[in-house]
């Protein structure tokens, strides 16, 4: 893997300042990093684009107002050669091709490790592109059993539909209660609750139980 050996500016864009703060943390403490400019919103980020055009772009793929999709595909409009890596929660193979399609050159969790994102972000800047494991099963796949669905359609405002059993699976979940407590407390096996929580995380497209909670929350599943 090649090294980086000139100063690099990383643009950070995610409406959340915390997660902001944690990354321009561990961004900064990189050897090629010179520079870590952040935004919480689109219009904010592309005022920092058309001052200096980062070499970099972190982007969340879901934000208040404008998803990622919709922001890939203006800043790459505008910004041919800007450099996009995406972070995100969700994880499932529509959310990555349609992003590669778009033009980003790598698709990362938002719980990878420091050593991963420095690999990713020295191929991307060395090489144009980083494919992980992930995102290289998600593109063969993609080729393998293509969509008719157009590659900017905004797939993040889909419609999820949940039962109602799935539901209270899901608030239960999202209360920390365990796969015993949950079939006790709804009355079914083990195993019948292991199937509700694996067809909501593939529903959501969340990598994991945390992020299905974060799914929960942003698209009020859990109010009343």
């Amino acid at each position: 893997m090649a090294t980086v050996d000139f100063p690099v500016q990383i643009a950070l864009l995610d409406d959340h300042p915390l997660f902001r703060q944690g990354m321009r943390y561990i961004l900064q403490s990189l050897p090629f990093v010179e520079s870590v400019v952040e935004a919480g919103a689109y219009a904010e980020l592309l005022a920092l684009c058309r001052q200096r055009l980062p070499d970099v772009l972190l982007l969340d793929l879901q934000m208040p107002g404008m998803d990622g999709p919709e922001v890939a595909e203006r800043l790459l409009a505008e910004f041919p050669d800007l450099k996009i890596i995406v972070l995100s929660m969700f994880s499932a193979d529509k959310f990555i091709t349609q992003m590669m399609k778009l033009g980003a050159r790598s698709y990362l969790p938002k719980d990878v490790n420091q050593a991963e994102l420095t690999q990713a972000l020295q191929a991307v800047l060395t090489t144009g592109h980083y494919f992980s494991e992930r995102v290289s099963r998600a593109l063969v796949r993609g080729v393998q059993h293509p969509t008719r669905q157009p590659a900017t359609s905004l797939l993040l405002t889909e419609e999820v539909h949940f039962t109602k059993r799935e539901l209270d699976v899901l608030r239960l979940i999202c209360e920390g209660r365990t796969t015993a407590e949950i079939a006790e407390d709804l009355f079914l096996s083990s195993r019948t609750v292991d199937g509700h929580r694996q067809r909501l995380l593939e529903k959501t497209g969340s990598p994991n139980v945390a992020s299905l909670g974060v799914y929960a929350v942003r698209h009020g599943l859990l109010d009343g």
